[in-house]
């Protein structure tokens, strides 16, 4: 159990927090961060501070307002960034370019060292020197240059010391561009009018990707599994809660919500236990289980699994249910795009549920809203403004569907296009076409790491409206990536064209794709793919892989996804096989999938590289 530092918190909350600009401020309450809390206040008005910690508070967003106060409270800062995050440079195949880790195995998570200083004589603002100690280096070398280097005067002697001077976002490093600030934005949850900003937002409403917090038990490849698990941990569950009010039948809330930890049975092959199922089992309510919860969610890129939709046994669904409600069947469609601080910039379009790491930290932007209409009749009349939303009758009973684009942001299209006939579905497909721009992705790639996207008009009509027809054409790629057609591999062995195949199931079961291994070298072979004991594929085209999504290219997120997993602490197995037989009811789609998706990995790039070149009308 973590220790608290409620006086230190308290700190945290007046310096740190209060200037901060993200929601989730729960990163401030690092131990790290802690520390230096701790130490600032230690040392007055006078001193100096050294710390050896994570990199992170460097560049993160989530980490502005704490920037901006060691700003305020130093005269001084020396910033040594080791780099040598890891995750990262997992999450982006290398191109972060981070490096070993200076602690070698010790730590995945990039290392600074920092010397902050007080100085009451000093009067003027503070002065923060940086240095980046260089891309893609090992332990050994960075070692090797710390020990060169020897002091902070040896960088000096080298004129290794860069100043930086914080922007009003206090970013210090990959500052962004403030001329972001000028474009549409997707949405907007925020209520603060922001006189440098344009608060015209394109997207009524978005959410994040669904948060279940216990993934192994309400994710499976097989509906059958799913639905077993599930009835067996709330049967678990519903006992916990009759063998707790047994104990505490005439205990008040306070003393059951303080008992709960130490009472129940937290063994993992039974249950899964969150927070808010523990407040649930305080208040002694019982669950059954619901088939009709049962539903396709995209688990990962091109990875479909059974989900187990429901309230309370997903920690957070956000706004999810109103745009795929639970318990019924609509049409949707989603453009999901990375969450602020993710690791790199990705964007995917998908019609089924996504959970919140499909990609990383997923926002979710839908093509409709569907209102429930018992709800709709108890609104207030000060939001009937909502009414003025296209709206049309759905075929599932007690809903209403109406867009979920603006009619602020479908005017500010217009306008800028007066001659052109533009409409929602076209903004939604302008929006997927244009945030594939490479020339977009690198020009604010620094905001696209802080911020939401921020839809800029083209120059010309003509290059909107090839924004809109590639939107299409990458949206129905992405969108219907199963029923694509298959890339002509080559057999190496097994071809089933050329084999009797008396068990299917047997003979396209696969645990685990690999790619071969290139004679006297520790580099792979990604031309050839061994997919089980009976078939290897080869001649895959390596320019499929250069589309990458969420950090990694779409071929390896199907490598890495079709195959067997069994979890360690519950004992539960994922088995890719079962979706294939049992759903699909084709043994063969993992492999048929593996060959789908390097057509939809050519085509995407192709219309990629087509795109035109980014001209911005300044029109905002």
């Amino acid at each position: 159990k973590n220790t608290p530092y409620p006086i230190l918190d308290d700190r945290i909350r007046e310096t740190y927090a209060t200037q901060s600009k993200v929601t989730n401020i729960r990163a401030l309450y690092d131990s790290y961060i802690r520390a230096i809390r701790w130490a600032s206040d230690r040392i007055d008005n006078a001193g100096v501070i050294g710390f050896v910690s994570g990199s992170g508070y460097i560049d993160k967003p989530t980490m502005d307002s704490l920037r901006k106060s060691l700003a305020k409270e130093f005269t001084s800062i020396y910033v040594l960034n080791l780099r040598g995050d890891i995750r990262k440079n997992m999450m982006n195949k290398n191109n972060a370019q981070e490096g070993e880790n200076v602690f070698g195995n010790g730590s995945m998570t990039g290392i600074a060292v920092t010397l902050f200083i007080k100085n009451p004589n000093v009067t003027e603002s503070c002065k923060i020197y940086y240095h980046d100690i260089g891309s893609n280096l090992t332990t050994k070398r960075k070692l090797e240059i710390l020990d060169e280097f020897c002091s902070i005067d040896g960088i000096t002697h080298e004129q290794g010391w860069q100043l930086i001077i914080p922007n009003e976002h206090g970013d210090w490093i990959n500052q962004r561009d403030d001329s972001f600030a000028n474009f549409l934005t997707l949405g907007n949850k925020s209520n603060n009018k922001k006189k440098k900003e344009n608060n015209k937002k394109l997207f009524e409403i978005y959410s994040c990707g669904l948060k279940t917090n216990r993934d192994v038990w309400t994710y499976n490849s097989s509906r059958e599994c799913l639905a077993k698990n599930m009835n067996n941990m709330i049967t678990f569950y519903n006992n916990e809660v009759e063998r707790f009010d047994d104990a505490y039948s005439h205990a008040d809330h306070k003393t059951r919500t303080k008992a709960v930890n130490d009472f129940i049975n937290t063994n993992a092959k039974k249950i899964s236990w969150s927070r808010a199922l523990k407040q649930e089992l305080a208040k002694g309510k019982v669950f059954k289980f619901e088939e009709i919860c049962l539903t396709r969610s995209l688990y990962r890129p091109f990875t479909k699994q059974w989900l187990y939709y429901n309230r309370s046994f997903n920690e957070m669904v956000y706004q999810m249910p109103r745009i795929f409600p639970m318990g019924k069947v609509v049409e949707n469609k989603v453009i999901q795009v990375t969450g602020i601080g993710a690791s790199s910039f990705s964007v995917l379009m998908n019609t089924d549920i996504p959970s919140l790491d499909s990609i990383e930290k997923c926002q979710c932007f839908p093509r409709y809203i569907y209102e429930d209409t018992e709800s709709l009749k108890n609104k207030n009349e000060k939001q009937s403004h909502l009414f003025t939303y296209s709206t049309e009758a759905n075929t599932t009973a007690g809903l209403q569907k109406r867009d979920a684009i603006t009619d602020e942001g479908l005017a500010h299209f217009k306008a800028t296009y007066p001659n052109e006939t533009i409409t929602k579905d076209d903004l939604f497909y302008y929006v997927y076409g244009l945030l594939h721009s490479e020339d977009y992705r690198a020009r604010y790639a620094d905001n696209l790491s802080k911020e939401l996207p921020r839809i800029p008009c083209v120059k010309s009509a003509d290059d909107f409206w090839k924004f809109v027809t590639a939107g299409r054409e990458l949206g129905h790629l992405h969108v219907n990536y199963e029923d694509i057609e298959p890339y002509p591999v080559t057999f190496k062995k097994g071809n089933p064209k050329q084999t009797d195949i008396s068990n299917p199931e047997k003979f396209y079961y696969v645990t685990e794709m690999k790619f071969a291994k290139i004679k006297n070298s520790k580099e792979k072979d990604k031309s050839t793919v061994f997919y089980n004991s009976n078939i290897t594929i080869t001649d895959i085209p390596l320019e499929a892989y250069e589309y990458i999504v969420n950090g990694r290219p779409a071929l390896e997120w199907v490598m890495g996804r079709q195959c067997v997993k069994t979890d360690k602490k519950s004992g539960i197995v994922n088995d890719a096989n079962r979706y294939a037989v049992e759903t699909v009811g084709n043994p063969a789609y993992p492999l048929e999938l593996f060959q789908r998706v390097i057509t939809v990995s050519l085509e995407t790039m192709k219309i990629v590289k087509k795109l035109p070149k980014l001209e911005i009308r300044e029109t905002e």
